[in-house]
């Protein structure tokens, strides 16, 4: 059995908030060059070798890519063999350290404490924490920082389990075209299929944690992704939806076990500041 401080998961998820607000992922960066030689719109272009100035420039100078620094989201594999120490609960620890990564990076606290009368506490907090328990002695802390323009274009139905592949493919491609420049595109597309009505959405936002480039470890869906994709990228959206053929960088399809009787359909969206840092403790 290893013990882990709640002082140590505090520190750790200071550190993500800061650095995830300021550093673009390398996958998504690679991901963004990658898109301007393939792009035909010379404004596309443009906008997106601004869009990696930005980002650039925000880790030069450690000040956040996006005024937007969103609602703070934690996935969480805890451990069997890991054993908690300190006076905080998990919820507690993490919420401190947010609490103190938007102090110190100077974040804006986006999270209001009541939805109607939307009061702002002034600390983004409390974080959202997906907690999941695992094999071994480690805490594996994936955090992402959910801007509320691509969480406000979200989309979630359930489905006839009779509903084609061609019906599912519209509506995916017709939840892009209502989203249009409102997710800051370009976009990546997170699909959950199957599960529950509480579930379906998880899913699809667990699929944005998914390396860009990477291949889905099914063949059928890593078929329905490509072609998802391309079907995107001729909407002709384009970035911030001035046109041009680089609406999406990626569809991540992620499935689960459903009823007979359903087909549960999420789809959830991750602007160009697709903001996530991981570490393990």
């Amino acid at each position: 059995m290893r013990t882990v401080n709640m002082n140590e998961i505090s520190r750790v998820v200071k550190g993500l908030c800061m650095e995830a607000a300021w550093k673009l992922p390398d996958d998504v960066l690679a991901s963004l060059k990658s898109a301007i030689q393939r792009e035909e719109s010379p404004l596309a272009k443009e906008i997106l070798k601004q869009i990696i100035d930005n980002d650039n420039l925000a880790a030069e100078e450690k000040v956040p890519m996006c005024m937007d620094t969103g609602v703070s989201i934690v996935f969480v594999d805890l451990g069997q063999e890991v054993m908690l120490k300190g006076e905080d609960t998990l919820q507690e620890a993490i919420d401190r350290g947010v609490r103190e990564g938007f102090e110190e990076g100077y974040l804006r606290s986006s999270v209001v404490s009541d939805p109607i009368r939307r009061i702002n506490p002034g600390d983004n907090t409390p974080a959202v924490v997906h907690l999941r328990l695992v094999t071994g002695d480690k805490i594996k802390l994936k955090f992402m920082a959910k801007g509320g323009g691509a969480e406000h274009m979200s989309r979630m139905s359930m489905l006839s389990p009779t509903t084609t592949i061609e019906e599912l493919e519209e509506y995916v491609v017709e939840t892009v075209k209502i989203a249009g420049p409102n997710a800051c595109p370009p976009v990546i597309v997170g699909v959950g299929l199957g599960g529950t009505y509480e579930t379906v959405g998880l899913l699809a936002k667990r699929s944005l944690l998914r390396p860009l480039g990477s291949i889905h470890n099914d063949s059928f869906y890593a078929d329905l992704e490509r072609r998802w994709l391309e079907k995107i990228n001729h909407i002709g959206i384009g970035p911030q939806g001035l046109g041009g053929r680089t609406t999406a960088l990626a569809v991540h399809i992620m499935t689960a076990r459903c009823d007979m009787s359903n087909l549960p359909v999420g789809v959830n969206f991750q602007c160009h500041a697709a903001r996530q840092k991981f570490a393990i403790i």
